[in-house]
């Protein structure tokens, strides 16, 4: 029987005041029980339009169908066919503004929880399905060099094994995954979890060389040279963006890509870690997106005893995804919208001591299409802190295409394409994700390094 209810299933979580004082997952996951009870909601339209608002294009109808009927491992045969990290994409994908926008029970209620059902089926898997790498793929011949090892590069690299491709993926850090590791923190998306979706790649043929770092250990010429037939770039965008404000040279002065890279990557937060990060009393976090949440939620484990959020506009325009947000606001971080830092103030030690910042108030949209924040004169106050993190955004690392000859970039320093395919400026050379973007999303990325493969194969056979 359908389940008419207008509200999802609810996600159980960690009461707020215990998870913000560990790094254990935040949410814990649906049981069989519940997971059988969302899938009912699904109305399996004929067009359905959640379906176009899956970047990687998983069949959402007939997979929640499986999950309808209990039949869990179908439904990961179903989206293992189009994505490669479902555990990923079910935690960390903003579904509000893609499938589930869609969604048609969304129009008088909530939309089925697609995502939630997507965790559920790819932990399932984890815990008792069996191996699904195809031991009956044929070589082909052809090699295939992935550099980075992020939700594109991974994507590029597992589709492309599957095709029968030889796939050598390079990463600059000691550990595969990219952002997945280095920036999503623990209670969002746990490092086991990555660790086995890309031992899944691995399985199906994928080779990962980590801490080698590309236009610098080797670069794009040297790989042709070493007789690959084609290179997707996945590098990601790692440089961090400042305001240019005083003081951002300060101690205590963080970019969120260092602070997160230490905390998640290097287990700051263990008593035990050898990797030194300020624990501070009270921290400001600059920035309104995801990253921003993260920052402020790991300082805030970390034992910080106020975390504030610092952003130029209100809640309603902060890019955050709403969940995030909920949970910051739950976990006792403290929000300053419509407040901009102008000077970062130091003491005697060189060490922070405070932020000035001076109150916004909102006037007309601008090329974004949310409205443009505007200074309030004389409103200036100084916030008392003693560290900041900086999250207003990154850009790709110059290091590729400083090194590589042809290879077109626009004046953001991401690398140009000609179209979705990926395909750049060089012959044989595709890029996807926040290379190609700038920061952007998981899923988005994963969605590039699909259409990369696909582009890959066609140009390989008709060469």
């Amino acid at each position: 029987m359908a389940n008419m209810s207008l509200n999802k299933n609810v996600m159980p979580v960690q009461d707020p005041n215990v998870r913000n004082k560990n790094f254990d997952e935040v949410a814990l996951g649906y049981t069989d029980e519940q997971a059988i009870d969302e899938a009912k909601r699904c109305l399996n339209c004929k067009n359905m339009p959640c379906v176009s608002g899956c970047p990687v294009q998983i069949h959402i109808p007939d997979f929640i169908k499986k999950v309808a009927k209990g039949d869990f491992e179908g439904a990961y045969d179903v989206i293992y066919k189009s994505s490669s990290l479902p555990a990923v994409c079910g935690r960390v994908c903003p579904q509000e503004k893609q499938c589930e926008k869609d969604c048609v029970r969304g129009i008088k209620g909530e939309p089925v929880a697609i995502g939630r059902l997507e965790r559920f089926v790819a932990d399932w898997h984890m815990k008792n399905g069996s191996d699904k790498s195809n031991c009956d793929i044929k070589p082909n011949g052809k090699k295939i060099a992935v550099i980075g090892s992020g939700p594109s590069g991974l994507t590029c690299a597992g589709d492309l094994a599957k095709m029968g491709y030889s796939v050598t993926i390079y990463e600059a850090l000691h550990v595969a995954g990219g952002v997945l590791v280095y920036g999503i923190p623990e209670f969002r998306l746990p490092k086991e979890i990555v660790k086995k979706e890309i031992d899944n790649l691995k399985r199906l043929g994928v080779q990962v060389v980590t801490n080698v770092v590309i236009g610098k250990t080797l670069t794009v010429d040297e790989l042709f040279e070493m007789e690959f037939d084609a290179v997707f770039i996945g590098s990601g965008a790692g440089l961090p963006r400042f305001m240019n404000i005083p003081g951002e040279n300060l101690n205590g002065v963080y970019s969120a890509n260092e602070f997160l890279t230490r905390t998640n990557l290097m287990k700051a937060y263990k008593e035990n870690s050898q990797t030194p990060i300020m624990k501070a009393k009270r921290v400001a976090v600059v920035g309104g997106g995801n990253v921003a949440m993260d920052a402020a939620r790991c300082a805030k484990r970390l034992g910080a005893e106020k975390t504030y959020i610092v952003y130029r506009r209100s809640m309603e325009e902060m890019p955050a995804r709403l969940e995030e947000v909920e949970h910051a606001e739950e976990e006792g971080i403290i929000f300053l919208t419509l407040n901009n830092p102008t000077e970062i103030i130091g003491g005697e030690d060189n060490f922070v001591k405070g932020i000035k910042c001076i109150k916004m108030e909102l006037g007309e949209p601008d090329a974004s299409g949310r409205r443009r924040p505007v200074e309030v004169k004389g409103s200036e106050y100084v916030l008392d802190v003693d560290a900041v993190v900086m999250a207003i955004g990154t850009s790709p690392n110059p290091l590729i295409r400083s090194t590589t000859e042809g290879l077109e970039t626009d004046r953001r320093g991401c690398i140009i394409v000609r179209d979705e395919s990926g395909l750049t400026s060089r012959q044989g050379v595709y890029a996807g994700g926040d290379a190609v973007t700038g920061a952007a999303t998981v899923i988005l990325a994963m969605g590039a390094g699909k259409s990369s493969a696909k582009a890959i194969d066609e140009y390989l056979k008709n060469k």
